[in-house]
Order: C-alpha cells, then structure tokens, then sequence
C-alpha cells in the first residue's frame, strides 16, 4: 500500500466551513476596529453636536456645530 500525498496548503482540522466563517469573523472585527476609531475620533464633535442639539432641539444647528467642530479640530491636529 503507498502512502499518500497531500498537495497544497492543508491546516489538519480546519474545514471550508470553518475557514469561511473565519474569514468573515475577521473582517467584520476589523470593521468594527475602524469603527470604533472613528467614533473615538469624532468624540468632541459629537459631543458638541449633542449640546447644540440638547440647547436648541434643532438638527440643522447640530450638524453645522458637528462639521465645523471636526473642520477645527482638523486643523489643530494637523498642525
């Protein structure tokens, strides 16, 4: 009886399923990373954008306040 030889690139107990399920675990995590970063990012921003929001109950003044507060702090931190 001949041994049998195994071509290409075989993990031992890791099926197509698992590795599919694999991949897509990945990617969303590193979605939900960049995610986070933004949000850690926009933090000032939206806080601004809130108070704006909480003191005049308007969207329009919340998301102007919410773009020039990132357009500022874009500034400085390119500086």
């Amino acid at each position: 009886m001949r041994p049998q030889l195994r071509t290409g690139f075989v993990i031992p107990g890791l099926g197509f399923g698992e590795a599919v399920i694999f991949l897509i675990l990945a990617i969303i995590g590193i979605i939900f990373i960049l995610l986070l970063s933004a949000v850690i990012h926009f933090i000032v921003p939206i806080i601004a954008a809130v108070v704006i929001w909480f003191l005049t109950r308007s969207l329009l003044y919340a998301g102007i306040a919410f773009v020039v507060v990132a357009i500022i702090q874009w500034i400085v931190r390119r500086r």
